[in-house]
């Protein structure tokens, strides 16, 4: 409450009419605000030995403690505790060498599909799905000319829910396939298709994408929910044909909205398992044998689509904001195979990091 009483006396009702999803990035100075906030939040919050922490945390049926992917630290720094609808709960931990952010406890590979077993598949047809596949044209755009044209290109869309993207892929060109955890939303998916086809499971179970040679592997809002990132993305690298590259579209957890709201962050859902900043996803790719990575900074859907209801200057300003700060909520890559695939795709407006060099 107190942040709030705070904003109405700094701001007043100026920036009412903007959603909130937006105020922080255009209201004057709140993103060095935001920024110091984190700051202080990161410093003043404990370290604890991983045994220590255990002692507090009741471990549930389905749950495991960890280290860091990323690094390996045992060490945990408890941040948030996330909590919604139905009784879900859960704790995010912050790792003290590397800044990554995961839930601790986190679920375990085997069990994953309990998450997934029910309902599901009406969840991504309902409210979520309105805007998906203008999210998924802003995206491949922002990436351009990478899935300008499919013909003769293999396509493998990791979690591809009900075939949302795939019916984008279909319309491309590209020869296109997807792997679901979700048995509903596999036959959904599959109604919906014409000539792309989606599995249940994962793609060592099916022959016809075991076999590999994928010029393009997506990940729409995928990457926050593998329980073992760096054994996936091993396998999505050896799926990988040479020239290939690999999209994520993913929360942002540098996102200035985090840093704001804490818990209550859009991105803190209850399937959500791990969180990425552009730092610990070059942490990722680097240590799973890609080339590259790019960036294209996500102004959010209307502001891209130019269906916003903010001011010009409003939208200047929060382009700005979202440059030099965070990238925006969401966190759009594109990594690539290998020294082809940089020099197929790399001409585009995003600069190339390049990784294990």
């Amino acid at each position: 409450m107190a942040h709030k009483l705070l904003s109405r006396l700094a701001y007043g009702s100026r920036y009412n009419s903007v959603p909130w999803g937006q105020r922080v990035y255009v209201r004057p100075g709140e993103r060095l605000i935001r920024e110091a906030q984190w700051k202080w939040l990161t410093r003043r919050a404990p370290v604890m030995p991983r045994e220590d922490y255990e002692r507090v945390r009741k471990l549930g049926e389905i749950e495991e403690f960890l280290n860091c992917m990323m690094c390996g630290e045992s060490r945990q720094q408890p941040l948030f505790q996330p909590s919604g609808g139905n009784g879900w709960r859960y704790f995010v931990v912050r790792c003290p060498s590397c800044g990554f952010l995961y839930r601790n406890p986190n679920v375990r590979p085997e069990r994953l599909g309990d998450l997934y077993a029910t309902g599901y598949s009406k969840f991504l047809t309902g409210n979520y799905a309105a805007n998906r596949q203008r999210r998924y044209d802003l995206t491949m755009r922002a990436f351009s000319p990478v899935f300008d044209e499919g013909k003769e290109r293999r396509l493998l869309d990791f979690g591809s829910g009900v075939g949302l993207f795939l019916e984008l892929a279909e319309e491309r060109g590209f020869d296109a396939y997807g792997v679901d955890l979700s048995p509903e939303s596999v036959v959904e998916a599959n109604g919906r298709l014409s000539r792309a086809r989606t599995y249940l499971g994962a793609p060592e179970d099916v022959p016809e994408i075991a076999a590999g040679g994928f010029d393009v592997i997506t990940l729409w809002s995928v990457l926050a929910h593998l329980p073992r990132p760096l054994e996936d993305f091993e396998k999505f690298r050896g799926l990988l044909a040479p020239g290939g590259v690999l999209l994520i579209l993913t929360v942002n957890a540098q996102s200035l909205l985090l840093k704001a709201y804490g818990s209550t962050w859009s991105g803190f859902t209850k399937n959500h398992l791990m969180f990425y900043s552009s730092q610990t996803v070059r942490t990722l790719l680097a240590r799973t044998g890609f080339a590259g990575v790019a960036f294209a900074p996500h102004y959010g859907d209307t502001v891209e689509a130019g269906t916003t209801n903010l001011r010009p200057d409003l939208v200047a300003r929060l382009r700005r904001n979202v440059e030099i700060s965070d990238g925006g909520n969401m966190m759009r890559v594109l990594a690539f195979a290998d020294e082809e695939a940089i020099g197929r795709w790399g001409g585009g407006p995003q600069t190339i990091h390049r990784l294990n060099t």
